[in-house]
């Protein structure tokens, strides 16, 4: 493409290699979450109701009901997103008839989806399930004061630690076991240490069986608030990362958790520091952790650059997050996995190296000029010939593919 070669030399005029920021793209995985597909209703429990603080809104037609129609609807969504990436399970995505409970989970239960991702060259991340089940009720799982109540969860996440090692070992790719729980009070409650207390040593039984750290990798993670546990989550942020580092575990950075004058791309290169890998789930609340689509944004824009100006990418595992039932699901994939895509491509093309230079010797005036400039470069046309190389639609034109299934698919469900 002429418009490609032309922003080539534009960039090249910089010292960057647009081909080398392609062959780095296309090696970073990005794991794309299963529950936009079916608005986080799993297979396991199809007539529970959500909690924990889950909602979705809208009735967009076309949701998926059965694992075979989300893994066809995921099929379609990564025909449109260029490279190979990952997919995240919940454990309540399980294909089985077999009437199980989430404390008998095996890897059995989820054979259909390595068979799947096998054959597609994809990896499988995965989730315990601790909310939209009668034993998470009371609003405490792990850190319940009800000891089987707690003894169910730590056997839940014992299981899917298993079934992650798993994963990695089937597919020849780390699995992102990562534990998060809804528990929290929704009034100011009299003791905050003992609820905390009771989740640290239901985390140390759940991390005490061994498993292969090539296969496998534990992370955790925290959250500022939810619907009814609006004034206090025991797994905080604060918990984790202490948790984390102590223990040897990847903490989750989730955009949507934290208060809103927060920036995740301000914490990431401080949490890389002290753990040696990272989970970022990538969101994007509106007032609240409310997991819209996300857009290319400036806080996404300076997460890619956190993430590739000292090569932290290399040491994080990105996956999406969110649920959005007011819009055509399959398309919400594209848009947020492209979107990603975009914001790490742009900040692969940065004269990273130069500016650094500038910041050293205190030549804040050129920085600035320089950040600025790359603002208007044609990132637009690399991006354009890097869709083309990867025989995705360019522009737009996904837009009709993903209209076209929604027509001979999704509105025939």
């Amino acid at each position: 493409m002429k418009t490609y070669q032309e922003a080539r030399e534009r960039y090249a005029a910089f010292g960057v290699d647009t081909e080398k920021a392609f062959r780095e793209l296309q090696n970073i995985k990005i794991s794309m979450h299963c529950w936009q597909g079916d608005d986080v209703r799993g297979f396991l429990f199809r007539d529970n109701a959500l909690t924990g603080g889950i909602q979705t809104t809208g009735n967009y037609p076309g949701a998926a009901r059965t694992p075979a129609e989300l893994r066809e609807d995921m099929e379609k969504a990564f025909s449109l997103i260029p490279g190979r990436h990952k997919v995240n399970l919940h454990s309540t995505y399980a294909d089985t008839d077999e009437k199980v409970d989430l404390d008998q989970l095996e890897p059995k239960h989820f054979q259909s989806w390595v068979d799947w991702a096998k054959e597609r060259g994809l990896g499988l991340d995965f989730n315990p399930t601790c909310f939209s089940h009668p034993k998470s009720e009371s609003g405490f799982t792990l850190s319940s004061a009800d000891e089987s109540i707690r003894n169910f969860w730590v056997e839940h996440c014992r299981r899917c630690r298993r079934i992650g090692e798993f994963f990695g070992k089937q597919l020849g790719q780390k699995c992102v076991t990562d534990v998060w729980i809804p528990d929290g009070y929704k009034d100011i409650p009299v003791d905050r240490f003992a609820p905390r207390e009771r989740l640290k040593e239901s985390l140390d039984e759940i991390f005490s069986e061994k498993l292969d750290e090539s296969a496998n990798l534990d992370a955790v993670e925290g959250k500022v608030f939810g619907i009814g546990s609006e004034s206090y989550v025991t797994g905080s942020h604060e918990f984790y990362l202490g948790y984390a580092v102590k223990n040897h575990k990847a903490v989750c950075l989730d955009t949507g958790h934290f208060h809103p004058t927060e920036y995740v791309s301000d914490k990431i290169s401080s949490v890389l520091l002290f753990t040696d890998e990272l989970l970022l789930h990538v969101s994007r609340p509106v007032r609240w952790d409310s997991d819209h689509v996300i857009l290319l944004s400036d806080e996404l824009q300076e997460i890619a650059f956190e993430l590739i100006r000292n090569g932290l990418f290399r040491r994080t595992h990105i996956g999406l997050d969110f649920f959005d039932a007011s819009v055509n699901r399959v398309a919400a994939w594209v848009i947020g996995m492209r979107n990603m895509q975009k914001a790490l491509l742009r900040a692969l093309l940065e004269p990273t190296q130069i500016l650094k230079q500038k910041e050293r010797e205190g030549d804040y005036t050129a920085r600035l000029a320089l950040l600025e400039e790359m603002k208007s470069m044609p990132w637009q046309a690399v991006w354009d010939e890097f869709c083309e190389r990867n025989n995705v639609p360019v522009g737009a034109k996904w837009l009709d593919e993903a209209r076209a299934y929604e027509r001979e698919v999704l509105l025939k469900r």
